[in-house]
């Protein structure tokens, strides 16, 4: 047989093949994509898990799936992963008949939020090539990322000091926020009370020793406003921040108070994503309480709804109750405002977020 007639006939082959893998090649794959946790903190580590199978008896000589992936999702770098700027992500297989692949990927996630990878593209094709066929297909792939919780020394001082807190003799409830003293460390404290500077000091572990009341209710109020003046309802990428940290500050508080037992509420003059009314949690306590709280604070949408002076005067519903203010500027109206909380029987305390918190200028 001659070789013209040879490079024909494999022509032919290939030529078939092709077609044959443009017409089914999509059709017997299953492509299916998740994080291995539904929820996590900013700066946590998870996994991205994808797996491809093919039900048919034919080879798939590439299987391309890309999607576009969030710049705050970052993900580790691989050989048959690429990422342009985080933000255009793509993962390459070769299939055999009957064949399922699973692969996981290494994320970061860097910033608080709702995520989602949505939509895919999926491309099959020859080796040269010359034959590819595509298809977008829906993958739910949700992802709620929590705000950095800060240490102990970033917390407002003296928060401990609220005007009008009263240490109740009954001591029914431990309050993480009346640190009465220290003391040397016994077998059975817990970790998270060991006071390193005065362990370091004194040579030797030390806790704390906390008062204690019978019925705390923390709410703390924030402030998305940079300024007095601020005209837009939205901010700047690099002003964010600022707010960022405040809300990181509002939901360590918060899980202090819950963890402690105690009731915790929030409110903020910016609404949930997707809606238009600021946000107003009462003070509650119970099991599901912090989840939904760290779910509030994941959701929140950095957007002004009303100028906060207005915002306090709405809060009808705040008697009685411990209240911190979390704001980046003091003013008259702002102290107005307060001024008619305590009017209500609340005790409550202002705490400007410097410039400097959160990594601002």
């Amino acid at each position: 047989m001659s070789v013209p007639v040879v490079l024909a006939a494999l022509l032919a082959v290939y030529g078939l093949f092709g077609l044959v893998l443009v017409r089914f090649g999509l059709k017997g794959l299953q492509c299916t994509r998740s994080f291995s946790c539904q929820t996590a903190f900013e700066g946590e580590e998870g996994e991205l898990v994808e797996v491809v199978r093919n039900d048919r008896p034919m080879l798939i000589p590439w299987l391309r799936m890309e999607s576009n992936l969030s710049p705050y999702i970052r993900l580790g770098m691989q050989e048959n992963v690429n990422s342009s700027d985080q933000r255009h992500y793509s993962s390459l297989f070769t299939l055999m008949p009957f064949q399922q692949v699973r692969r996981r990927h290494r994320v970061r996630f860097l910033h608080r939020g709702e995520y989602d990878l949505g939509n895919a593209t999926l491309t099959v094709g020859d080796v040269l090539g010359a034959f590819q066929s595509s298809r977008e297909q829906t993958m739910h792939v949700p992802v709620l990322v929590f705000p950095r919780l800060l240490e102990e020394d970033a917390l407002p001082r003296p928060f401990s000091l609220l005007p009008g807190e009263a240490v109740d003799s009954t001591r029914l409830l431990t309050d993480p926020f009346l640190i009465r003293g220290i003391r040397p460390y016994h077998p059975g404290d817990p970790v998270r009370d060991i006071h390193w500077p005065a362990t370091a000091r004194m040579g030797e572990a030390q806790v704390r020793q906390f008062d204690h009341t019978t019925g705390m209710k923390l709410m703390v109020l924030l402030n998305v406003e940079r300024t007095g003046d601020q005209w837009g309802e939205k901010l700047m990428d690099y002003e964010e921040k600022q707010i960022e940290y405040g809300i990181s500050m509002a939901a360590t508080l918060c899980l202090r108070a819950l963890r402690s037992g105690l009731s915790a509420g929030f409110a903020a003059n910016m609404p949930l994503t997707g809606e238009k009314e600021g946000l107003l949690m009462p003070p509650a306590c119970g099991p599901a309480r912090e989840e939904e709280m760290l779910t509030a604070f994941a959701r929140l949408a950095i957007r002004r709804t009303q100028r906060f002076p207005y915002f306090l005067k709405t809060l009808t519903q705040l008697t009685d109750m411990d209240i911190l203010v979390l704001s980046c500027y003091d003013s008259e109206e702002i102290r107005e405002g307060l001024q008619w909380l305590r009017g209500r029987g609340n005790r409550v305390q202002l705490h400007l977020l410097d410039a400097g918190e959160g990594g601002c200028a």
